[in-house]
């Protein structure tokens, strides 16, 4: 591939599109070829990138947040990013994000059509609810998982305001954003998203496991839980009395270069969590562990029951009442582990 091209892919963060591409005069057919032989890939009508490229980036991240900048550099009209287009370019959690649709909300359009695989939306916004995130217009987190929450339900919605929240968004301002949503379509939705968004979900499979714990019937779900431990503090994902729950994630185990956590061999992250959990349970607390799978489909009733098993086993023999001094360095140490506790 000619050096005019790949320069002109490096000066686009790894995206050119066709206009670029005529006005270097290259032929249309030459793109055409490169497509076919799988050096360029589409990334949408118009916007390409290096197979290289492209092979290199995440699902899960980084191709559907080519597809909103490859959006970007062809759409024409007034307009800003929103839904999850926005929790992409604030980089807050989503369910399924390598599924994701791109979203823009415009002023002046009526009703919401699908166009181009560009999903627009005609609704009202303040102009303070606007900001720029990487040269892109784009609306607020806290507008955006409202937004999230009226388009794609409560449980998409409660990982979107969980995510706003872990990057300091108060819930005072979720409930601005939800209240100039009131009569609007699902807005009882947005209103009960608010009302249970919660700073210490760390993560979708975090807040998904509060979720879960509470379709057990437990009522007062704590996140990050500080325990004391011989090496310090351990930070528990979750709690319900003296139970903790701790939700395993992939990324907790893989490296950083693979869109991991950890500069660690796998093998010593799993050691140093099994000796995580002995230190944490020695000071009279027992544990259930979730992961990602136990979520969805028939997974999801073994695991309540596993859960309600295993917190029966820990009620008979530790109670359910924090100690005095569990519940007094629980206190000082609580909400540290995030920005706000609003």
């Amino acid at each position: 591939m000619e050096s005019r091209v790949l320069a002109a892919i490096a000066t686009g963060e790894g995206l050119v599109s066709a206009r670029t591409l005529r006005e270097l005069r290259v032929d249309p057919r030459r793109v055409a070829r490169w497509v076919g032989r799988g050096q360029l890939v589409p990334v949408r009508w118009g916007v390409y990138t290096t197979a290289e490229l492209w092979e290199s980036w995440d699902e899960y991240r980084d191709r559907p947040l080519a597809r909103v900048r490859a959006v970007a550099m062809t759409l024409r009209i007034p307009y800003v990013f929103s839904h999850d287009s926005a929790a992409l370019i604030h980089a807050m959690p989503l369910l399924q994000p390598q599924h994701s649709g791109v979203h823009v909300t415009r002023l002046h359009l009526r009703g919401s059509r699908t166009t181009s695989g560009v999903h627009h939306h005609g609704a009202r916004y303040q102009p303070d609810q606007v900001t720029e995130v990487g040269g892109l217009s784009v609306l607020d987190p806290a507008r955006t998982a409202t937004d999230i929450a009226r388009e794609h339900g409560y449980t998409k919605g409660l990982v979107a305001a969980d995510g706003a929240m872990q990057l300091g968004v108060s819930r005072a301002a979720l409930a601005s954003a939800a209240e100039a949503m009131a009569g609007w379509p699902e807005s009882l939705v947005v209103n009960a998203v608010v009302a249970a968004a919660d700073p210490g979900a760390e993560s979708a499979a975090e807040t998904l496991g509060r979720e879960l714990l509470e379709e057990c019937g437990f009522d007062e779900v704590e996140t990050q839980f500080p325990v004391s431990v011989p090496r310090g503090v351990a930070w528990c994902d979750l709690r319900v009395g003296r139970h903790l729950v701790e939700v395993d994630g992939l990324k907790k185990i893989l490296p950083v270069a693979d869109g991991g956590v950890t500069d660690r061999a796998a093998a010593q992250v799993l050691w140093d969590e099994r000796r995580r959990q002995h230190e944490a349970c020695s000071g009279g607390f027992g544990m259930s562990r979730l992961a990602w799978a136990d979520f969805f489909g028939p997974a999801r009733d073994r695991a309540k029951k596993r859960v309600l098993a295993e917190k029966s086993v820990t009620d008979a023999r530790f109670g359910t009442d924090l100690s005095p001094e569990q519940a007094e360095f629980a206190a000082r140490l609580r909400g540290r582990r995030y920005r706000t506790a609003g």
